[in-house]
């Protein structure tokens, strides 16, 4: 099984299409990838648990904090309750993992990310953001333009509930038209950079532009 395991663990690092039968042969064994790649565990409504992380701590209200920083005029630090009276957002799009999997007509509910950098006064120079998460292992990355398109949020909400804990809450990134991976859960921190930095499972192989049936790079203009 360890051996197993260990060759899956490899076709990650080598290329995104290896996972699918990885995650194929943890599914039919009805196993918990001890690896800490992926983390995979049945979750309801459609989703899977994926945690790249040995542990997670928990956040809630009294703890949260969402930090703006970078090449911006004015770095923020925001609570759990400031997201919550910022303007929100509604967007319903299915979710689609790249292993395949998809959640049909998934609400999402949040703060623009393009409301939260206008507040921050991004520098001429700053071209990309990362974004950061309580895990202390996961990051994302996007262009600004990306990341200013109107259904890419710092989402709050889920399927109209406060997100969980297994689904990244209380806050996480959701860009709706790339893949799943660049949806980052637990997030805690938005840094504008002058370029892009590649996030975690894009170190392994997978497109930095995420885009839902795009090759990397190819265009800034999703199919859906």
């Amino acid at each position: 099984m360890l051996s197993m395991l260990g060759v899956g663990a490899a076709g990650l690092a080598a290329a995104p299409y290896l996972q699918r039968g990885f995650e194929k042969f943890l599914g039919a064994a009805s196993q918990v990838d001890p690896t800490g790649l992926t983390g995979l565990l049945p979750n309801g409504g459609g989703f899977r648990f994926y945690n790249v992380a040995a542990s997670v701590p928990h956040k809630d209200a009294t703890n949260y904090q969402l930090k703006i920083d970078g090449l911006v005029d004015h770095p923020t630090t925001y609570t759990l309750d400031a997201l919550r009276k910022l303007p929100q957002t509604r967007v319903v799009r299915d979710v689609q993992c790249v292993t395949g999997w998809r959640v049909p007509k998934t609400p999402f509910e949040g703060v623009r990310v393009s409301d939260l950098l206008d507040a921050a006064g991004v520098h001429p120079e700053g071209k990309a953001l990362r974004f950061t998460c309580f895990d202390g292992t996961y990051s994302e990355s996007l262009t600004l333009p990306q990341a200013r398109r109107s259904d890419v949020m710092v989402a709050l909400k889920m399927q109209d509930k406060p997100i969980s804990y297994d689904h990244g809450g209380p806050v996480r990134l959701y860009v709706a038209p790339m893949y799943f991976y660049k949806s980052a859960k637990w997030l805690s921190g938005i840094s504008v950079t002058s370029e892009v930095k590649p996030g975690y499972w894009e170190e392994y192989g997978y497109d930095v532009d995420g885009w839902v049936g795009k090759s990397n790079g190819r265009s800034d203009t999703p199919t859906v």
